[in-house]
């Protein structure tokens, strides 16, 4: 994808998670090949940016050889498979998700956003994150098919999961799915298989930074990290969330520059996109000034480069929008929600909201 610093690339580590070699690697190619800047995104995916086009297919190459993308541009596209970050091998989340990648094929020629949830612990984790097609832990005790928007699913058994979710997505895209981009858009009523009366188990409680089952969680504030930063965390498997959070595995935990372990940091309430100039649709600088204003905020802060909102698609306690070079706010809203207060500077801004 082409943005304000070159092109983007993104990786999609099988079940979310780099082994020690794979984090060096990806850290050297990031350097290597781009600006050194590495973005987690909210599908708990990895994006490199700043990549030129002479330097892409040498990165592409070097990720290939790390077993970071497949093989198959095709298959490749079709690997958006978002799972629970506390898995624990030999679980369902692990046989199941394994099974959907290594049967990628069968899969019809869906949109480009459709991806794939897998979540079945106990207390699931995934239920607000976006995922077409999902096969959770149900209220029952049981694993559940449930298609997103719908708010109750079909029982599955592991071994029988993924030819259902298989199945569902090949009805979607039969019914008219296409047109409408999305499951949670697509308005058909689900087949009589499919349709289920059980909902979900509770989700369980989020994932913060400091320690973890696993080890130990650092956020990433703002979701964007310089590759020598990661490389710091040194022969270590890390583990993708979609909340941007890293879980180092068997970590401690130490104080590193750029990674945050402090539950309290006002930056963990922030959403930021990468703003300009590093976003060509963007006519304001944000993650700076996000960083004077969050400790003057309660709540939510998003601040947006202009009215798309990339960074969050939820209202916020406190939204600003770039508009034209300059800055709108608005309370409980969205990116380009009609404003409160209208075509403000930076120092304007500071200035009303005591951040000066």
């Amino acid at each position: 994808m082409e943005a304000g610093d070159g092109l983007l690339v993104r990786v999609r580590p099988s079940l979310g998670r780099l082994d020690g070699a794979q984090l060096r690697g990806l850290c050297e190619a990031a350097m290597a090949f781009g600006n050194g800047l590495i973005d987690l995104t909210s599908r708990a995916n990895l994006q490199i940016r700043g990549v030129s086009a002479q330097a892409w297919p040498l990165l592409v190459e070097r990720l290939k050889a790390l077993a970071l993308i497949h093989a198959d541009p095709i298959m490749e596209m079709r690997r958006a498979i978002l799972v629970s970050p506390d898995w624990t091998e030999g679980d369902d989340t692990v046989g199941i998700a394994r099974e959907l990648a290594a049967r990628l094929a069968e899969l019809p020629t869906l949109p480009a956003k459709v991806g794939f949830i897998v979540d079945t612990k106990d207390a699931p984790l995934l239920i607000g994150e976006t995922g077409d097609f999902r096969i959770e832990r149900g209220a029952h005790g049981g694993l559940i098919l449930r298609a997103d928007g719908r708010p109750t699913g079909v029982a599955v058994e592991p071994g029988d999961a993924v030819d259902q979710l298989i199945r569902l997505a090949t009805w979607f895209l039969a019914s008219g799915g296409a047109d409408a981009g999305r499951m949670v858009r697509h308005r058909a009523p689900l087949p009589g298989w499919a349709q289920g009366a059980l909902a979900p188990a509770r989700v369980g409680m989020s994932i913060r930074p400091g320690s973890h089952p696993l080890g130990f969680a650092y956020a990433v504030p703002f979701g964007t990290v310089e590759a020598a930063t990661l490389a710091q965390l040194g022969n270590v498997a890390v583990r993708l969330t979609p909340w941007r959070i890293l879980i180092v595995e068997g970590g401690a935990g130490r104080t590193i520059t750029g990674l945050s372990s402090d539950r309290a940091d006002p930056l963990l309430r922030v959403d930021a996109c990468p703003g300009a100039p590093r976003c060509p649709q963007a006519s304001v600088e944000t993650r700076a000034l996000a960083r004077r204003i969050a400790p003057h905020v309660a709540g939510g802060l998003h601040v947006s480069g202009c009215a798309k909102g990339c960074a969050r698609a939820a209202p916020a306690e406190l939204c600003v929008t770039g508009r034209e070079g300059r800055y709108d706010l608005a309370r409980d809203a969205r990116a380009g929600a009609p404003p409160q207060r209208a075509g403000m500077d930076a120092a304007a801004l500071l200035d009303y909201l005591g951040a000066d």
